[in-house]
């Protein structure tokens, strides 16, 4: 029989040294080799099938597999229109922003709709469970639940069960009892993740595990488990707000550009079916440093106000700060404003914030952002009907963007009278009532007529004059 073998494996990116070192070589985190036990596999993982041998891609038969719908929408539309069965899905996020609340209610959607879910969790005991449940009103007859951290036993349950949906939170809690290291550990997170992986392909369970997030907002363990998992799911939001984002960004079944927004309230959480409306509402009328951009969230337009202050400062380095927004970015936009514009922000501070904490990432953005500085710049508001739409070039140029009739259409549904555009979006779509669209050529015609410099028309429109 072999011996087992002692290894040192790093916590964070599970990186394997035969001995302690101080520092990982890989991540160049300190502290983190742990020594682990390796026992020797004595046998392949999972069942031998006869009748696995080649095909012919072309003789494959498809056959559509219908998806398990949840009730929630917003949890359908990020999974790529419902459940496939027998995926493995991970879902993350911060302590405490209702990675549980969020599965234990669609627990209860599926559960009250004919379908029988297994709900493991191995940080609560079954009569917490139920005080939980409890308090968001969950009480569906075909929910079960189970208070088990060994991945065998699961096994066990899960066969007396056959449930179409298990739930496991978490797999940090989760151990192999053939392997010695601790839970939690990164031999004991690969072990079980690739065990309920077999699990979930053998038996058409789907199954969601819940993952721990490290301090820099990355998943707990190896990144191979992200890579053996069908969907990763990321349930985001600031701790002092009252919505919550859930994000895909990796899914097998379905697009990794969707948002869901939910709210969280005293019964659990509940759907933001119109995101925009919700982020709009707070928005100030007649205030400098404000405009409005639809951004564009997988197949949906959603309109958020983004918010910039700029102010002299007596300091040589003058700071610049983005939230919501990469902050390279925005010093590239300010930067234009400065060279093509002619607005000097050397000496300005300068702070952009997305209100509603979202976190844009498209460049159709660049147009709204520059904007807002201008306006904060010059303390000149642009109009509360007003909104912008394009991305901003080096040479002060506003290039075209994509889906543009789905973002004017949304804008013109909430009322937008005034929506500034790239002139080369111009054609080749049926436009709205109701609302006036402008399209620009470079970003120093929308200032200047967004922000009442002068009224030249767009094709003679100058420069602003730099300021000495």
């Amino acid at each position: 029989m072999a011996k087992a073998k002692s290894v040192f494996i790093c916590q964070e990116c599970g990186y394997k040294s035969p001995k302690w070192m101080g520092r990982c070589p890989e991540c160049r985190n300190w502290n983190t080799m742990v020594e682990e036990l390796i026992q020797p596999a004595n046998a392949a993982h999972g069942p031998v099938k006869k009748n696995n041998r080649p095909a012919l891609l072309s003789d494959v038969t498809l056959d559509e597999e219908p998806r398990i719908i949840t009730g929630m929408k917003e949890f359908n539309r990020v999974m790529g229109g419902g459940i496939v069965p027998a995926s493995l899905t991970l879902v993350g996020g911060d302590p405490g922003i209702g990675k549980s609340t969020l599965l234990l209610q669609v627990s209860d959607h599926l559960a009250s709709h004919g379908h029988t879910v297994l709900y493991i969790s191995g940080e609560e005991s079954i009569r917490q469970t139920r005080m939980r449940a409890g308090r968001l009103n969950v009480s569906s007859d075909g929910l079960y639940v189970l208070s088990e951290t060994d991945i065998s036993q699961i096994e066990m349950h899960m066969k007396e069960v056959h449930p179409e949906v298990m739930i496991i939170d978490s797999i940090q809690t989760i151990y192999h009892p053939d392997v010695t290291s601790a839970p939690g550990s990164i031999s004991q997170i690969r072990e079980c993740t690739g065990q309920l992986l077999r699990i979930a392909k053998t038996s058409g369970t789907a199954i969601f595990i819940v993952g721990h997030v490290t301090k820099n907002g990355a998943l707990a363990g190896p990144r191979t488990l992200e890579h053996m998992v069908d969907t990763v799911l990321y349930f985001e939001g600031e701790r002092h707000h009252t919505f919550r984002i859930l994000r895909a960004v990796k899914n097998r079944f379905g697009s990794t550009n969707e948002m869901g927004v939910f709210e969280m309230k005293e019964e659990g959480l509940t759907e933001v079916l119109n995101p925009s409306e919700i982020f709009l509402q707070e928005r100030t009328s007649g205030a400098s440093g404000s405009a409005v951009v639809a951004a564009m969230e997988g197949t949906r337009p959603i309109l958020v106000e983004i918010q910039a202050l700029v102010t002299p400062t007596n300091f040589g380095n003058p700071r610049r700060m983005a939230a919501g927004l990469d902050n390279n970015r925005m010093s590239l936009i300010m930067a234009v404003l400065e060279k093509r514009a002619g607005l000097l922000l050397q000496n300005q501070d300068a702070y952009v914030n997305v209100a509603g904490g979202i976190k844009l990432d498209e460049p159709a953005t660049d147009l709204a952002t520059a904007i807002s500085i201008a306006s904060s710049f010059s303390n000149r508001p642009t109009g509360v009907t007003d909104i912008f739409i394009g991305e901003v070039g080096l040479t002060g140029e506003v290039r075209r963007v994509s889906r543009i009739e789905q973002r004017v259409n949304e804008a013109s549904k909430l009322g937008f009278t005034k929506a500034y555009i790239p002139a080369k979006n111009m054609g080749g779509w049926r436009k709205p009532e109701g609302i006036q669209i402008i399209g620009a050529d470079s970003l120093v015609q929308v200032m200047q007529l967004a922000l009442g410099k002068t009224e030249v028309p767009l094709s003679d429109s100058p420069f602003f004059p730099p300021k000495v």
